[in-house]
């Protein structure tokens, strides 16, 4: 089995398994979504969405954020990984939203960049979840199962992972392909014990076969 044959036939099987796919962070305007996903940064959706409820009724824009000290969110978030340097993060990209982007999230994943915590993964989500454009991010699950099932060859960076994937993938399908490899990561393809026994693309996948 090629390369190709091998994304066509996996392709397939999610357009037609999982045809609705999205993130499991609940967000309701795109500052909600960035404060989440990077609160997100190893951590997980379901501890997220326990601290984002009060954080954001507290501070519901970039606004009343950047007008918040760093102790005061830190307190919100403090159960999640690495609170000080989000709480850093959130603040600092509250107050560049203000004064740079008029309170608007930017769909350019360059311009996503300057925000404070955050990274290309983040910025990726962001550009592909809110405004559904191809980007591609790539999370641990997403670099493990790529590699796993067989998309990708000695990628070793986030970065060498998603420019192998989008190579392959259509562009009008390159962020849904996103959720469609973390949620089978999460869910199916997991880290220790793959359930393979229960997987839809088994046949397709290099680590079964070999």
């Amino acid at each position: 089995m090629t390369k190709k044959e091998r994304f066509e036939y996996i392709i397939e099987y999610f357009k037609k398994e999982r045809p609705i796919a999205e993130t499991e962070l609940d967000y309701g305007t795109p500052f909600e979504l960035l404060v989440a996903v990077i609160l997100s940064a190893q951590c997980t959706d379901k501890r997220v969405n326990v601290i984002t409820p009060p954080l954001l009724e507290r501070f519901p824009t970039a606004y009343e954020m950047s007008h918040a000290s760093v102790d005061e969110v830190f307190e919100y978030i403090k159960s999640c990984s690495y609170p000080n340097n989000k709480a850093k993060h959130l603040v600092g990209m509250s107050k560049m939203l203000v004064e740079e982007f008029n309170e608007i999230v930017p769909d350019d994943i360059t311009e996503l960049q300057k925000l404070p915590g955050v990274g290309r993964k983040t910025a990726n989500v962001i550009a592909s979840v809110v405004y559904n454009k191809p980007a591609l991010a790539v999370d641990t699950h997403v670099h493990r199962v790529s590699k796993r099932i067989g998309l990708t060859t000695n990628a070793k960076t986030p970065l060498e992972t998603e420019k192998q994937l989008i190579k392959y993938i259509p562009e009008d399908l390159i962020p849904i392909a996103h959720h469609w490899l973390i949620l089978h990561g999460r869910y199916i393809c997991v880290a220790r014990k793959p359930k393979c026994e229960s997987c839809g693309i088994a046949k397709y996948c290099k680590y079964f076969n070999k």
